[in-house]
């Protein structure tokens, strides 16, 4: 079969790699029909994940139809049509059965690797290194499913694959930005980042009951598409983020603060965010947390930080000493996909949301190397891209 596969930094091929087949009863094949290339991916294409291998399939914002069916998987049948969450979960053990399905104990089986770095192993997932399963990715024309009885969601007829691919990862995780606010109504959101996942926080803020979103970035597609939301947008290259919320807040500072940029933000107008560069140019830093620093100078005394950008590593000179003196709670997660799934499906069932909007590039897995590059660098307006192996 065709896949999209990792050759070192900057290097993704797309080649022909053995088809997937049932290794486990639990198991399913499904076919792809639409995968994406999420801003996650971004970071194995940067070579900043390590324990990537040359040839690893990458991809995990998959679904597709049901093709073959492990003997012990009693949910799925030939011929269903799934969207498969990123997270590969058991549905047994003490995480899964508190709904902390990202925490699962047995899905990971390089599990002891994940522990020499981060003390504890959260669970595999698909296409993101060795560390965390070594499980071929999504960006292909078929994908073994592990543990198929519990992860994967059955696509109601009537929606298209477009509006409910997402529900593999980014809109869950979006969607989890904002529930960790615990909003109750009337709140002030400010959200570091207009990328997909930024965008879908800044839809399920207001869903959840926000009266303003504060959206942040310096992109002018993703800021007019954060507009087009209902967010008022602000550029980083050309105003001073603080000084603006505080305006905007009357001195408070926003409710809560989503940094949904993670690891490698775009240089900003801080000195810390170019001696963050310098660290992890020379090695003597795995992460630039510059979005996170200025997320918790702008959050209000007793508000929330909702981190769901990705950070592999040790991060530096974070200023606790504003957030213990200032009551501040943090959230933060892999997202337990499959925790969300049910009532989001409701929600685009309902017409509440439909999740497509974020789409702006539609591609074959041949253009799929292009467009890593494409999107990587911010050109063409690329914001999402959508992939049909089939």
């Amino acid at each position: 079969m065709k896949a999209l596969t990792w050759h070192g930094k900057n290097d993704i091929r797309c080649e022909s790699v053995p088809d997937p087949t049932i290794q486990d009863g639990r198991d399913a094949i499904i076919k792809v029909t639409a995968c994406a290339i999420c801003g996650s991916d971004l970071h194995l294409f940067d070579g900043v994940m390590p324990t990537m291998e040359n040839g690893d399939v990458l991809g995990h914002e998959t679904m597709g139809e049901v093709v073959e069916v492990g003997n012990d998987n009693k949910a799925l049948k030939v011929g269903d049509r799934v969207v498969v969450p990123f997270t590969i979960s058991c549905g047994q053990c003490f995480f899964c059965k508190r709904g902390f399905f990202s925490g699962c104990e047995r899905s990971n089986p390089n599990a002891k690797m994940a522990e020499s770095v981060w003390g504890h192993s959260p669970a595999g997932l698909f296409g993101y290194s060795h560390m965390l399963g070594g499980f071929a990715g999504g960006q292909a024309e078929y994908l073994r499913v592990p543990y198929a009885d519990v992860g994967p969601i059955k696509v109601p007829d009537g929606l298209s694959d477009e509006q409910v691919l997402f529900l593999s990862d980014i809109f869950p995780t979006g969607f989890m930005a904002a529930d960790f606010c615990d909003l109750k109504g009337g709140e002030t959101v400010a959200i570091w980042g207009c990328g997909p996942v930024g965008q879908f926080a800044i839809k399920s803020a207001f869903l959840l009951g926000a009266e303003r979103v504060i959206a942040i970035d310096t992109v002018p597609e993703r800021l007019a598409m954060a507009q087009a939301s209902g967010a008022i947008t602000l550029d980083f290259m050309k105003e001073d983020i603080f000084d603006r919320i505080q305006d905007l807040t009357e001195g408070r500072g926003a409710d809560a603060c989503i940094d949904a940029v993670g690891t490698e933000p775009e240089t900003g107008s801080g000195v810390d965010a170019v001696i963050d560069r310098i660290k992890v140019a020379t090695f003597i830093g795995t992460d630039r947390p510059h979005v996170l620093r200025q997320a918790i100078h702008c959050c209000r005394n007793f508000g929330t930080v909702s981190i769901v950008g990705v950070y592999g590593g040790l991060l530096d000179k974070i200023p606790m000493g504003s957030a213990i003196n200032r009551g501040l709670t943090f959230r933060m997660a892999q997202t337990p996909v499959q925790h969300y799934l049910p009532q989001l499906l409701g929600r685009i069932e309902k017409g509440e949301i439909d999740p497509s909007f974020v789409i702006t590039h539609r591609a074959t897995l041949e253009e799929g190397p292009e467009l890593y590059s494409t999107f990587r660098a911010k050109q063409d307006g690329c914001i999402k891209v959508v992939m049909k192996p089939s």
